[in-house]
């Protein structure tokens, strides 16, 4: 069953999440997450991921990477839709 989740630009389905670049610039802000992330590119063309005093890079489909307890990050949009699966990895403390 398809989540609508409200105050967030994704809709979420289970672990896959997809990003709408449709949505404000404005949506997609510096945040953290409460435990530790694996994230898997499914689909999406020109988004870019950026970690707090890092340089933004670009995401293919197929990358994985890592998302660490609290660490400031934020998506920067891209042109077609997002499709990524997150596997959270649980409180780490």
């Amino acid at each position: 069953m398809m989540e609508i989740t409200f105050d967030k630009p994704y809709w979420e389905d289970g672990e896959i999440r997809e990003f709408d670049p449709s949505h404000d610039d404005a949506e997609y802000v510096w945040h953290r997450d409460p435990e530790d992330r694996e994230i898997e590119i499914l689909a999406g063309e020109g988004w870019q991921f950026q970690v707090h005093k890092c340089f933004p890079w670009l995401l293919k489909v197929g990358m994985v990477f890592d998302i660490k307890e609290n660490e400031y990050h934020r998506l920067i949009k891209g042109d077609a839709p997002l499709k990524w699966r997150v596997y959270k990895h649980g409180n780490s403390s």
